[in-house]
């Protein structure tokens, strides 16, 4: 077994504000949301993959897949919004268990109507505070992260 190679303090000062600053700025944009609409931060994030598609519908899998949910939080999620109108579940014709989650007419309606708001809060919160090259830089240190991640890493089904 190999020996932990324990985080020195440089690192353990920049692993705890990242962790503090993804709760902190979590909290502040999921209260905008809240307040400033009907939509949570989850509805949010589903509404933004369904709208990224052209015919705003994408099989579960995918959906599930692509936010890195287990199935089954994304279909009480999807369960939550259908009630309130914002997507539509519709049966795969070519495969008897598979399943769509569509954007609706409402749901597109309603993300449209958040975005303004939610950007406005990322830019004020965000990238107010930060340089273009910082922007660069955490671009280049997320995208790097994430394919380490994504490597070894089985995304849930």
């Amino acid at each position: 077994m190999a020996e932990t190679r324990w985080l020195d303090d440089a690192e353990q000062t920049a692993w705890r504000s990242y962790l503090r600053m993804n709760t902190v700025l979590t909290a502040a944009l999921s209260r905008q949301l809240q307040n400033d609409t009907t939509l949570s931060l989850p509805d949010f994030e589903v509404l933004v993959h369904l709208t990224d598609v052209d015919d705003g519908r994408l099989r579960v899998s995918e959906l599930a897949r692509a936010m890195r949910w287990e199935k089954s939080r994304l279909s009480h999620q999807v369960t939550r919004m259908q009630r309130r109108g914002l997507v539509a579940r519709e049966e795969c014709p070519s495969d008897g268990r598979g399943a769509f989650v569509v954007l609706t007419d409402e749901g597109r309606a309603t993300i449209e109507a958040a975005a303004p708001s939610h950007v406005d809060s990322v830019r004020r919160l965000f990238f107010d505070t930060i340089t273009a090259d910082e922007v660069t830089a955490l671009t280049a240190i997320s995208q790097r992260v994430i394919e380490r991640v994504e490597a070894n890493d089985a995304c849930p089904s």
